[in-house]
C-alpha cells in the first residue's frame, strides 16, 4: 500500500477554521505527528498531504488545509490555495471548533464544495469541553455532526469507521480494462523502448494496465514493437492490442485490420475522464486555424526531450496541419485555469499521475463554458488517421 501512486488513492481533505483542530485531527488519524500542531494561528500554510491505509478501506491521501479564517499575512493566498484543492478532492472532513462554533464560514466553504459534488462530513472538536446544552444547540446547526476530542482520542475510532463506510458507499472507480473485456481474455501490450522509458523500468500506465488484467484474469503478453510481428504470428485468439500512442501507425500497420486496437493513453482517458467528451473534443481539430489558443494541460514535471509528446509532437502536428503558427500554451499540475473560455482547444495528458475527481472538475469546467477538450492519444490518433479504430472497443459508450 505504501507504493500505490497517489493518483490511486481517494483524496481527502480537511478544512475549517484556524485552530480547530485540524492538523491535531490528521495527527490522530495517521497515528503519527505530520501536521505542525499550535496555538498560533496561521500555522498551517500550504496543505500538507501524506498518503496512508485507511483498513479496512485501503489506500488513502489526506489533505490537511490552512484555516479558512486565516488572519495572518497571506491568509487570503492560502485559503485560496485551500479552496483551489477541492477540485481534487473525493471526499472532505469539515472541522469545527466546539467552542468557537462558525456557521457562516461554514456555509460558504460548503457552497464551493457543492460546486464539485464533494460530498462531506462535519465534525465537532473539542467534545471535552462542552456541556450537554452546547452539544444540543450545535446539533442544531448542522446536519448529524460526529462529535470528537482530538486531544482526549474521544470517538476518533468512530470517525474512522464513518468515513470508511462514506469512502465506500462513494467508490465509483472503474477498471481500466476488467469492465471491457471478459475473463480469460488475450491482451497484448506493445512497449516501445525509447528515450521516455525509465531504464529499467516501465512507465506507470504500463504497469497499471498490467495489474488490472491480472485482477481480472485477462492474459497479457508483453512485447516492444520490433517483436509485434512474430508475436501476433505466435498467439492465437487476440482480443485486444494496447499500444503507446508514439507507435500507433506501426502497430496498426503490423496486426491484422480486423484486430482491435487502442492506446494506453485512451484507456487513461477513459477511466480518468469521460471518453465520449474526448473523442468530441477531436472534432476541434478540423475547425483550427493560424493564431487559435490552444491550452496543453500535463499533470506532472518532467525532463523534455526531443520526443516529448505534450512539448514537441502535439504542437508540431498542430501547426502542421493548420499550416502555421498557433497560440500554444502549457500548464503544468493537478490545477486548473478558470478562464477556459478563452482557447479554442484544450488537450489534457493521460492523467497517470492525477485522480478522476480532478479530470472530470475540468471537463465539467469545459462543458459549461462551451469549450472542446480532448487528450493526447486521441489527438495522435486523429493525426494517424486510426481515431475511429482505437475508440471501437468502446463504441456504446461514445456514441
Amino acid at each position: 500500500m505504501n507504493f500505490t501512486p497517489n493518483a490511486n488513492r481517494k483524496h481527502i481533505g480537511i478544512y475549517g477554521n484556524t485552530n480547530s483542530g485540524k492538523s491535531s485531527l490528521m495527527n490522530k488519524i495517521l497515528n503519527q505527528d505530520i501536521s505542525l500542531v499550535s496555538n498560533i494561528e496561521g500555522t498551517t500554510t500550504d496543505p500538507v498531504q501524506k498518503a496512508m491505509e485507511l483498513i479496512p478501506f485501503g489506500p488513502v491521501l489526506l489533505i490537511d488545509t490552512a484555516g479558512l479564517e486565516d488572519k495572518s499575512e497571506l491568509g487570503e493566498i492560502r485559503i485560496r490555495k485551500s479552496f483551489e484543492f477541492l477540485k481534487r478532492l473525493d471526499f472532505a472532513i469539515y472541522v469545527v471548533d466546539g467552542e468557537n462554533v462558525d456557521i457562516d464560514t461554514y456555509k460558504i466553504w460548503k457552497k464551493e464544495a457543492n460546486k464539485y459534488n464533494i460530498s462531506h462530513m462535519v465534525v465537532i472538536n473539542k467534545l471535552d469541553k462542552l456541556s450537554y446544552n452546547e452539544i444540543e444547540n450545535i446539533n442544531k446547526l448542522f446536519n448529524r455532526p460526529l462529535f470528537i476530542s482530538a486531544k482526549e482520542d474521544s470517538n476518533i475510532n468512530k470517525l474512522k469507521e464513518d468515513l470508511i463506510k462514506s469512502l465506500e458507499e462513494d467508490e465509483k472507480e472503474r477498471p481500466i480494462l476488467g469492465d471491457v473485456l471478459p475473463y480469460g481474455s488475450n491482451v497484448v501490450l506493445v512497449v516501445p523502448i525509447d528515450s521516455e522509458a525509465p531504464k529499467g523500468r516501465i512507465i506507470l500506465p504500463q504497469v497499471q494496465v498490467i495489474r488490472d488484467c491480472l485482477d481480472n484474469g485477462i492474459k497479457t503478453y508483453v512485447v516492444r514493437d520490433t517483436e509485434l510481428s512474430e508475436a501476433i504470428n505466435e498467439l492465437n485468439n487476440i482480443d485486444l492490442v494496447i499500444t503507446d500512442s508514439q507507435a500507433f501507425k506501426e502497430v496498426e500497420n503490423i496486426i491484422p485490420k480486423d484486430m482491435k486496437l487502442t492506446s494506453f493513453s485512451i484507456l487513461f482517458a477513459r477511466q480518468k475522464g469521460e471518453l465520449k467528451d474526448f473523442f468530441k473534443g477531436t472534432e476541434k481539430l478540423k475547425d483550427l486555424k493560424v493564431g487559435d489558443k490552444v491550452l496543453i494541460c500535463e499533470s506532472c514535471t518532467h525532463n523534455i526531450s526531443h520526443e516529448d509528446i505534450g512539448r514537441v509532437k502535439i504542437p508540431r502536428m498542430l501547426k502542421k496541419m493548420v499550416g502555421g503558427d498557433l497560440d500554444i500554451e502549457h500548464k503544468v499540475g493537478y490545477d486548473f485555469r478558470e478562464d477556459v473560455e478563452k482557447y479554442d482547444l484544450i488537450i489534457h495528458c493521460g492523467a497517470c499521475m492525477v485522480n478522476r475527481k480532478s479530470i472530470i472538475n475540468k471537463i465539467n469546467i469545459c462543458r459549461e463554458k462551451n469549450v472542446s477538450i480532448t487528450n493526447y492519444g486521441m489527438v495522435i490518433a486523429y493525426f494517424t488517421n486510426i481515431l475511429n479504430r482505437s475508440v471501437e472497443i468502446f463504441k456504446d459508450e461514445i456514441n
